[in-house]
């Protein structure tokens, strides 16, 4: 992708968040974050990547949430980006941040029984 896809990309981020935290009013979109869009080189279709806290019901609840307001987000969003084409958007959920901490604890476990097979030979070297 070139400069301006990426450009395109930030600023439905950007604009789709705005519109998100301070002009939907559904309760079940709750605290969440537009981690990223990922748009296709035609511009037609946007990915929209989203966190948001709490366990996988305040997930699915804001992604009814997001995908029932679908309509007037994308309406919004052709209203103030001025592009050619407003993309078709679809919500998911990003999953980067659980995929992250997952790692990182196994890593963390890695770490530990290495420590802990060390310890035990300088025992028994002793």
């Amino acid at each position: 992708m070139g400069v301006r896809p990426e450009r395109v990309q930030e600023a439905l981020r950007q604009e789709i968040s705005l519109i998100v935290q301070s002009e939907i009013k559904d309760p079940r979109i709750g605290f969440l974050t537009i981690t990223k869009v990922e748009l296709t080189r035609d511009l037609r279709y946007a990915k929209v990547y989203f966190s948001v806290l709490g366990e996988e019901r305040e997930r699915k609840n804001a992604l009814h949430g997001l995908n029932s307001a679908k309509g007037y987000i994308k309406g919004l969003v052709a209203d103030r980006l001025k592009l050619r084409f407003t993309p078709e958007l679809d919500f998911r959920f990003d999953n980067t941040f659980e995929e992250t901490s997952r790692i990182r604890k196994l890593i963390d476990k890695l770490h530990k029984g290495e420590n802990d097979e060390q310890g035990n030979r300088g025992a028994e070297e002793k």
